[in-house]
């Protein structure tokens, strides 16, 4: 049936066909890309409507405010591409919800890049319509963070790791260091890759060719020059990313066992979809797959050792360490397998198949866009977040116009708790800086004195005991302070939806004689008398 279709295609097939002859003449990737990118910025503009974005998209955007070759979490390059992006377009949630769908987009660019290196024609289309059947381009890359960031920059390091491989150029050494340091400037988990690129090259039968030449020495002083801002800054701060991904170790035995087992289940999950749907494509052809890995090509057998490092070197390391293994953060590896798979088969695909598959793909984001989303945006203005995106706007809002009347002056400085200092930094017209240093962010740290002294306030939702109980420690310093809670509504296409209460602590500038503005020391004998 496939070869007749393929021979005889129904009319609607056709501009499908077209469509793919037209991926060596280098037009049909691209718009393939252009239109998942289209079609998923859409899905999360009307799945989000009514709600803020997600605070860890939030904190990305507050880090790149601040230009730093490090942060206290994580690497930095999450607050760069978020800073560089807001240069250029506006800061909304639309803007950053397509920052973050061009991110994925970006990340099928680099692997069509990896793709071609084996394949041509519309076996290129079919691995990208299986990896955009999992959810790592769409639900994990709709929460742009460090895990996100990874998408693009891991099949750009392995294009460039191959290509140095088998070309030895001056060029793509110096690329392959490059794009292994951008790497690990994502998230230091990309070391995996790294040691993965270098065990690969010590098991590949052409390893002495490589080793003996100049490329890997190339690529190893490249990596570490661009790198060198980044190892400048731990030893200047302490490295302080180091503690915050050295919390996640200390486990015991059976965790690393029960995290190791949950790793490796949800790698296979995410596959699932795709990898039941490239069974019914071959069908009876799979049992040629032990031929067709014995005769695998030298470029595909050096993919394939870096995919089994980036899988195994964690689990040994969770095992070794006691490390936490989330199999999130290891979505960014899934099309090292996906590209195997597809450019490893020696049969030939029928169009008929990718086809098909591409029906699939636009069935799946038609139906997310136009049943999923609503209903998940309706459900959510009832429901809430735990986060409570929902009122992030409204508080942000809220807060921003009391402080105009108070003090007459924009908002400098926010804090409290951190999904609505955030928030408030984002969505206020002022754009407030978040005020706590990350190395106490979860420490409940009292702002200094200055800060006080220029302005400042801080917001809490009502019931988080933790958070109250740091705004007393902080009225306690501060000694002029405007205590007042609001409540805020959900709303989403003009029906309202949950409400919820924030409690507000607005600290005024004071004058130069140390004094409070007349009017907010009045307003603060009048929130006193009526909250406290």
């Amino acid at each position: 049936m496939a070869a007749r279709s393929d021979r005889a295609p129904a009319r609607w097939r056709r501009p499908l066909l077209r469509w793919l002859d037209g991926v060596e003449a280098g037009w049909a990737v691209p718009l393939l890309i252009a239109c998942f990118v289209a079609s998923w910025t859409l899905y999360l503009a009307i799945a989000y409507a009514g709600s803020g974005l997600h605070p860890d998209t939030l904190e990305a955007w507050t880090l790149g405010r601040n230009f730093a070759f490090g942060y206290h979490k994580h690497p930095p390059l999450m607050g760069w591409v978020a800073a560089s992006w807001t240069f250029i377009f506006p800061v909304s949630d639309l803007s950053l919800q397509l920052m973050a769908m061009a991110n994925a987009g970006l990340a099928l660019f680099f692997v069509d890049r990896v793709a071609r290196q084996f394949v041509t024609g519309h076996k290129r289309i079919l691995g990208l319509l299986l990896l955009m059947l999992t959810p790592a381009y769409q639900f994990h890359a709709q929460r742009f963070n460090a895990n996100s960031v990874l998408l693009a920059t891991w099949p750009l390091a392995t294009w460039c790791f191959l290509r140095a491989f088998e070309t030895r150029s001056v060029f793509w050494a110096v690329a392959a260091g490059c794009t292994a340091a951008l790497a690990m400037v994502g998230k230091y988990y990309s070391v995996f890759l790294v040691a993965s690129f270098a065990l690969a090259a010590l098991a590949h039968p052409s390893r002495r060719a490589y080793l003996t030449s100049a490329s890997p020495w190339i690529s190893v002083v490249t990596g570490f020059a661009v790198l060198s801002p980044h190892i400048y800054w731990l030893a200047a701060t302490g490295a302080s990313t180091f503690s915050y991904a050295l919390a996640h170790a200390g486990g015991n035995a059976i965790s690393s066992l029960h995290d190791v087992k949950n790793f490796l289940l949800g790698l296979v999950a995410a596959m699932g979809v795709a990898g039941g749907i490239w069974v019914l494509i071959s069908g009876t052809r799979l049992k040629q797959f032990p031929a067709d890995f014995a005769a695998m090509s030298p470029g595909l057998r050096l993919l394939f050792y870096v995919a089994i490092g980036t899988i195994v070197l964690p689990v040994l390391t969770s095992l070794a360490m006691g490390t936490d293994l989330p199999s999130l953060w290891a979505l960014q590896g899934l099309f090292l397998f996906v590209v195997l798979i597809v450019c490893g088969a020696r049969y030939p695909i029928e169009r008929f198949y990718t086809v098909n598959v591409t029906i699939i793909v636009a069935g799946v984001a038609l139906v997310a866009i136009l049943v999923a989303a609503p209903i998940h945006a309706l459900y959510r203005n009832i429901n809430g977040y735990e986060e409570g995106r929902n009122f992030y706007a409204q508080a942000a809002s809220e807060l921003t116009r009391q402080w105009h009347e108070l003090t007459g002056e924009s908002l400098r400085a926010v804090s409290g708790d951190d999904s609505l200092a955030f928030a408030t930094a984002f969505y206020s017209p002022d754009h407030p800086h978040y005020a706590r240093p990350f190395e106490y962010q979860y420490n409940w740290g009292l702002p200094r004195k200055t800060t006080l002294d220029r302005g400042w306030a801080a917001l809490c939702f009502k019931g988080q005991d933790s958070c109250a109980r740091w705004m007393e420690w902080v009225s306690a310093r501060a000694g002029t302070f405007v205590r007042r809670e609001f409540t805020v509504q959900a709303s989403l296409w003009g029906r309202p939806g949950l409400s919820r209460e924030v409690v507000v602590l607005m600290v005024p500038p004071q004058a130069k004689g140390g004094e409070s503005p007349k009017s907010a020391a009045q307003d603060f004998s009048a929130s006193k008398r009526g909250l406290d």
